[in-house]
C-alpha cells in the first residue's frame, strides 16, 4: 500500500471511530448533562435520538449522492459537517441547542460512515480487501464496545462538553490527512432523485423513532403509528425506485443471495451486540452488585478479544469463504452469551472474563468476512449503495437490541438481563444460519473465494 493510501485509510479509520464512539459516549453522559441544562430524562434522550435519527434516516440518500457526486467529497463533507458539530456541542447551553447540534452531528457521522467501506475498496486490491475491512471491523467493533469507558474516563477529569470538544482537534487530524489522501471514484450517471431521499428519510426516521420510543416504554400508539409511517413511506419509496438503475434502497442489490444474507447476518449480529451491551451492566451492577469501575474492567474483555480477532478474519477472509468464517464466529458467539445467561449465581471474575473473551472472538471473526462478502456482491458502481446498507445494517441492529432489551426488563424485571443475554444468543444463532446458507446460494463476483475475487 502507497504512503497516499496509508494516509488515506488512517483518516477514514480516525472519522469510522469518533463517528461510532459519539454513538455510544452520550449514553454515559446522559445524567450529568441532563442536570448541567436543567433538562427532565425523558426531554434529554432526545440527545440520544437526534444523532440516531440523523445518522440512520440520512445514510442511503447520502450513500446514492457518493456514487453520483464521489465518495471523496462526501466523506470529506462529513468530517467537516461532523467537526463544527462537535464545536457546536461543546457550546451549547440548552437542550435545544445541544440536540440541535446533534443533528448536524449525526448527519457528518452519516455522510463518514455510509461512504467509508466504498473508500476502502478502492484503496485495496481485490485479493486484500478483507485485510482493509477487517481494519474497519476493528474500530467499529472496539469504538462501540469502549465508547462507555472512555466516556467515563473523560468525564472523571472534565465536564461533559469536552466529551464533545475533543472531536474538533481529532477531526481537523483527519481531515489533513483526508484531504490530499482519499481517492477519486467514478461517479453515476443517473439523477439524484430528491422525492425519494425524501422518502427514505421519512421511512428510517419512523422506524428508528418507533424503536427508541419502544426502548423508552413510550405510549403503544405513538410506536404503531410511528411504524404504520414506516411502512408506507417504505411501500411509497419502492414504488417511487421501481426500474430505478441505481435505487437509494437497493432493492436491486436485494436480490442477490449473497447480498441478501450478509445484509440479515449484520442486523441480527448487531441486534445481538445491542442486546449485550445494553443489558450487561445493569447485570453486573443491579444483580451481580459490582461497582461502575468494576463492571467497566469486566465488560473489557469482549472489545480486547475483538481487536485481536478483528485482523485475524480479515486476513482469512480473503482465502477462505465469508459464509464458512461468519457462520463459525457468530455460532461462537450464540455459545458465549448463552454462557453469561447460564452464570452461576455467584460467579468467578475468571468466569465472567472467559465467557465474555468467547463473545468477543465470535464477534470478531465474523465482522470481517461480512463487510467483505456484502461488499465484493456489489458490483463497483454500486459500492455507495452497498456501503450505506452497511451501516444502516449495523445501526438497525443496535437500536433494535436496545429495544429488546427494554422489552426484556419489563417481562421478566430483575431477571431481565438474562433473558436479553438469552435473547442475544439467539440473535446471534439465527445470523450464523444466515452466514451459513450464503454458502448455498449462488455465488456473485467476489462474493465467494480469493480466486472468485481476483478475477
Amino acid at each position: 500500500m502507497s504512503a497516499a493510501n496509508r494516509r488515506a485509510m488512517a483518516a477514514i479509520m480516525l472519522g469510522v471511530a469518533l463517528a461510532t464512539l459519539d454513538t455510544a459516549i452520550a449514553n454515559t453522559a446522559l445524567p450529568a448533562i441532563a442536570i448541567d441544562l436543567h433538562a427532565a430524562p425523558a426531554a434529554s434522550v432526545w440527545i440520544i435520538n437526534a444523532y440516531q435519527l440523523a445518522m440512520v434516516a440520512t445514510l442511503l440518500p447520502l450513500a446514492a449522492l457518493g456514487d453520483i457526486v464521489g465518495l471523496r467529497r462526501i466523506c470529506l463533507g462529513g468530517l467537516m459537517v461532523f467537526t463544527m458539530a462537535s464545536l457546536a456541542c461543546s457550546l451549547a447551553t440548552t437542550l435545544p441547542m445541544l440536540a440541535a447540534a446533534r443533528v448536524l452531528q449525526g448527519l457528518g457521522a452519516s455522510a463518514m460512515m455510509s461512504v467509508n467501506t466504498a473508500l476502502i475498496r478502492l484503496l485495496y486490491p481485490p485479493h486484500r480487501l478483507g485485510r482493509g475491512l477487517g481494519n474497519n471491523a476493528l474500530i467499529v467493533g472496539v469504538s462501540f464496545a469502549v465508547g462507555p469507558t472512555v466516556a467515563s474516563l473523560i468525564l472523571s477529569v472534565a465536564a461533559w462538553p469536552w466529551l464533545f470538544a475533543v472531536n474538533v482537534p481529532l477531526g481537523l487530524i483527519a481531515l489533513a490527512f483526508a484531504w490530499p489522501a482519499l481517492p477519486h471514484s467514478e461517479r453515476g450517471k443517473h439523477q439524484f432523485d430528491p422525492l425519494a431521499a425524501l422518502l427514505n428519510v421519512i421511512t428510517f426516521a419512523s422506524l428508528i423513532f418507533a424503536l427508541g420510543e419502544a426502548a423508552q416504554r413510550g405510549s403503544a400508539l405513538l410506536v404503531l403509528s410511528a411504524a404504520a409511517i414506516a411502512v408506507v413511506f417504505g411501500l411509497l419509496l419502492i414504488r417511487r425506485e421501481a426500474g430505478h438503475p441505481a435505487p437509494m434502497l437497493p432493492i436491486d442489490l436485494f436480490r442477490r443471495p449473497v447480498f441478501a444474507l450478509s445484509t440479515v447476518t449484520a442486523v441480527c449480529s448487531f441486534a445481538a451486540q445491542g442486546l449485550a451491551f445494553v443489558s450487561l451492566p445493569f447485570y453486573f451492577e443491579d444483580v451481580l452488585h459490582r461497582s461502575q469501575v468494576e463492571t467497566g474492567f469486566l465488560m473489557t474483555p469482549w472489545p480486547v478479544v475483538v481487536a485481536l480477532a478483528a485482523p485475524l478474519a480479515g486476513r482469512l477472509s480473503d482465502r477462505y469463504p465469508p459464509g464458512l468464517l461468519g457462520a463459525i464466529g457468530l455460532a461462537t458467539l450464540a455459545a458465549g452469551m448463552a454462557s453469561l445467561a447460564l452464570l452461576p449465581v455467584h460467579p468467578h471474575v475468571l468466569d465472567i472474563g472467559i465467557r465474555m473473551a468467547v463473545c468477543g472472538a465470535g464477534f470478531g471473526f465474523f465482522q470481517s468476512p461480512n463487510l467483505k462478502a456484502l461488499m465484493a456482491s456489489a458490483p463497483p458502481e454500486r459500492s455507495g449503495g452497498a456501503s450505506g446498507i452497511v451501516a444502516t445494517a449495523r445501526l438497525l441492529g443496535q437500536t433494535t437490541g436496545a429495544a429488546l432489551v427494554a422489552l426484556c426488563f419489563g417481562i421478566a424485571d430483575r431477571h431481565g438481563p438474562t433473558l436479553a443475554l438469552a435473547t442475544g444468543a439467539f440473535f446471534a444463532g439465527a445470523a450464523s444460519l444466515a452466514s451459513g446458507l450464503r454458502l448455498l446460494a449462488p455465488s456473485h463476483r467476489g462474493a465467494g473465494s480469493a480466486k472468485a475475487s481476483a478475477k
